[in-house]
């Protein structure tokens, strides 16, 4: 099953600091919650993994990271990711980010993925997978930019209003509740959707 992702985030921190929070590959590996680079194999090809906590259990996934271009004049990014399960689930995303300054001095990411997941995570169906992968790329956006905020010199962030104060404490750990949580409310919406 394939899902394609076009999202857009607000960072409250100058171009300047999100790039360099982007350009890093291990940096950015960190952004993702339960996701870690295990090696470094060449300046474009890593080993990763992601692990999934639901409740006592965890679920672990390894794989590879391929960099396929860094741009820095244009601030993009592109990256193919696959790994696989104990289980015989295999996923594999092409991700493009790109940086956009904007006119109050903060940044857009802005991003778009192909996902493919096989084997037993493909059965939740296209609607249910984005909004997981929705709620994932979330805390993704909130840890990106709580990266770019630290790595902003004092004095050159931009001002934000007590309405829209930047993320505190980034999200470390991929919460298996929350994404069962997020696929109950998806198939509850959906049978209730289409009794209505």
């Amino acid at each position: 099953m394939q899902v394609t992702l076009d999202k857009s985030y607000p960072i409250k921190a100058p171009l300047d600091a999100c790039w360099g929070v982007l350009s890093d590959i291990t940096e950015l590996a960190t952004c993702m919650p339960g996701a870690a680079i295990t090696e470094k194999i060449d300046d474009k090809n890593y080993k990763g993994s992601v692990k999934v906590k639901v409740g006592p259990a965890v679920a672990a996934f390894a794989g590879d990271i391929e960099v396929i271009s860094v741009d820095a004049a244009m601030r993009s990014l592109v990256m193919m990711g696959k790994g696989a399960d104990k289980g015989g689930s295999t996923a594999s995303m092409q991700l493009t980010a790109t940086l956009q300054a904007e006119p109050d001095g903060t940044t857009s990411l802005l991003g778009k993925a192909e996902v493919i997941v096989n084997g037993k995570f493909a059965q939740f169906g296209g609607r249910m997978m984005t909004s997981v992968s929705d709620m994932i790329l979330e805390q993704f956006a909130g840890n990106f930019e709580i990266k770019a905020i630290a790595a902003t010199p004092p004095g050159l962030s931009p001002s934000t209003d007590a309405n829209s104060a930047a993320p505190t404490q980034a999200v470390t750990e991929l919460n298996g509740l929350a994404i069962a949580w997020m696929l109950i409310k998806d198939f509850f919406g959906r049978l209730l959707g289409r009794k209505s």
